[in-house]
């Protein structure tokens, strides 16, 4: 009896020195929008991938520097971050999509039915940065709207809710999984909102990693346990809230959650795996950077981003 406990103890061993630790970087504080993330580490699926995984939050703009210095292995930014570092020379890529649909919008108080209806409004955002920054010009360019002339953009910072609510901007540009939410329940009012994914198609965070955590099979066992957390959470969001929640604590609510499973999933995804992404999409939103003088005028879609290491056997 004694020396099968032993064998049991030295396999257990074995079994946990084996595990490779995989070091990844979310992007912003312990929050909800991870869920998949926490799922997949509360549930084994990296365990099952023989992963060891430890998540670190932060900024990305503190977070992309470790992973090109290899302290992290991956990171879950914009896809813009990606772009925009690989363009300035980083070796990294784009691997898995959380949202099939960026969240980004353009939400008010008073009615907004098209572009148009921004013509003359003061529109907040965070800053000259980001996914939302880079939405609203495409939206903006595609009704032939000019900023600072026809609309005038506002930094912010973070406040959109309330700078909405108090009337400090007419509309401002936020998430429609999250400020929308929160100003329509602290407000008590109809909150409109303007889709922006026709000018500007772009995906929502992600994975985004190096040419050195992409290399071997480190990438498809990564990316495969993500997507495991996405099938789950598309599945199943009350359980999978109350799995991670004890990460997030009462940052997050289960409404926020529900509102961006719909975003994880669509058609493409159906079609070629949870995490996986449209080319089209990919293409027309690089064109808008292009033309916003963002990227050079050859640059391709494919530069920044791959499906290659999605398993399409995940739906």
């Amino acid at each position: 009896m004694r020396r099968a406990a032993f064998l049991l103890l030295g396999l257990l061993a074995t079994s946990a020195a084996a595990q490779r630790t995989v070091n990844i970087g979310l992007g912003y504080n312990p929050d909800v929008q991870f869920t998949p993330f926490y799922v997949a580490d509360k549930l084994g699926y990296f365990g099952a991938e023989g992963l060891k995984v430890n998540y670190q939050h932060g900024y990305v703009s503190q977070l992309l520097p470790l992973l090109l210095q290899g302290k992290l292995d991956f990171v879950v930014g914009d896809p813009e971050d990606a772009i925009f570092a690989r363009n300035q020379g980083a070796d990294v890529r784009y691997v898995m999509t959380m949202y099939q649909k960026n969240p980004v919008t353009v939400f008010s108080l008073r009615p907004l039915n098209t572009v148009q209806d921004l013509k003359g409004l003061t529109v907040g955002l965070p800053g000259p940065f980001g996914s939302s920054y880079h939405a609203i010009q495409a939206l903006l360019d595609s009704a032939g709207l000019q900023e600072g002339k026809d609309v005038r953009l506002s930094s912010i910072g973070f406040t959109q809710v309330d700078a909405v609510r108090a009337g400090r901007v007419d509309a401002a540009v936020g998430y429609a999984n999250n400020d929308v939410l929160q100003l329509a329940r602290t407000s008590g009012k109809r909150v409109y909102t303007l889709d922006v994914t026709g000018a500007y198609p772009m995906v929502g965070v992600g994975l985004i990693g190096t040419g050195k955590s992409l290399s071997g099979d480190l990438a498809k066992k990564v990316v495969r346990a993500a997507q495991r957390g996405l099938k789950f959470t598309v599945a199943d969001p009350a359980r999978a809230f109350k799995l991670a929640q004890p990460v997030f604590g009462s940052s997050g609510s289960l409404d926020v959650l529900r509102a961006s499973v719909p975003l994880m999933t669509g058609p493409y995804a159906q079609a070629n795996g949870l995490g996986a992404m449209n080319p089209a999409a990919w293409t027309k939103a690089v064109a808008a950077l292009v033309k916003q003088g963002k990227l050079p005028a050859n640059a391709k879609a494919t530069d920044y981003y791959t499906n290659a290491y999605i398993s399409k056997t995940l739906k």
